[in-house]
């Protein structure tokens, strides 16, 4: 009998950890851009997605002439977001210029409308020493090394180190957003943080500004 209830007591003091188990939530499915619609100015809003962007080979695929962005239905806070990217450099692929140059957004306030610049974070992608900043846009602030930053249009504050792969290679970055404390990290190293962010919910955006890129994995995970 006294077996019996302390293995009940151990069956009922694990079913908490169990229900309260933290699941991740894969925005992209590889088949499809259900969740997600895109954007560019020209033409503004699309419902769906492949009206602007391509799905191939279990990937992401923007390019073409036009910037734009996909963006998620559902906003997000309190989260761990991991995406994978690379630059498509097959000269195939229509592009609009040749800078290197993308970025992930997220925190979009849902009542921020659709523009090519919206309010959030952008985690800069760019060729030549800047993947890994914060980009804070449309007034959003950060308190970074003590020093909350100005509101601005668009402010930048740099990455702590150098973290990207070669052309060509997969790279991992990953966004931790908990109330109000953001760390951005680019293949296992931490390359930016800050704390007090002005935005603590919204949207996240994957953007296109010219040249080709691939994203493939999306994935969410919601923190307590």
């Amino acid at each position: 009998m006294k077996h019996f209830i302390l293995f009940s007591l151990l069956i009922f003091s694990l079913i908490p950890k169990y229900s309260m188990a933290q699941k991740s939530i894969f925005l992209f499915n590889q088949n499809n851009l259900k969740g997600w619609y895109a954007f560019e100015p020209e033409t503004g809003k699309h419902k769906q997605g492949l009206e602007v962007f391509a799905v191939e080979n279990k990937m992401i695929r923007c390019y073409g002439k036009k910037a734009g962005y996909l963006i998620t239905k559902k906003s997000f806070c309190n989260f761990k977001l991991t995406v994978e990217f690379r630059w498509n450099t097959d000269s195939t692929f229509i592009k609009k210029n040749n800078s290197r140059n993308s970025g992930v957004m997220y925190l979009v306030p849902k009542e921020t409308p659709d523009e090519l610049w919206p309010k959030g974070i952008q985690f800069q992608i760019k060729e030549g020493g800047s993947t890994g900043d914060f980009v804070l846009l449309q007034e959003v602030t950060l308190t970074i090394n003590g020093i909350q930053t100005q509101p601005g249009k668009s402010v930048v504050a740099k990455r702590f180190q150098e973290a990207e792969n070669p052309i060509n290679e997969w790279n991992t970055l990953v966004i931790t957003s908990n109330n109000g404390t953001i760390t951005q990290e680019l293949n296992g190293k931490l390359v930016n943080e800050g704390t007090n962010s002005s935005v603590t919910k919204g949207r996240i955006l994957l953007q296109y500004e010219g040249f080709p890129i691939d994203f493939r994995r999306v994935e969410v995970l919601k923190l307590k």
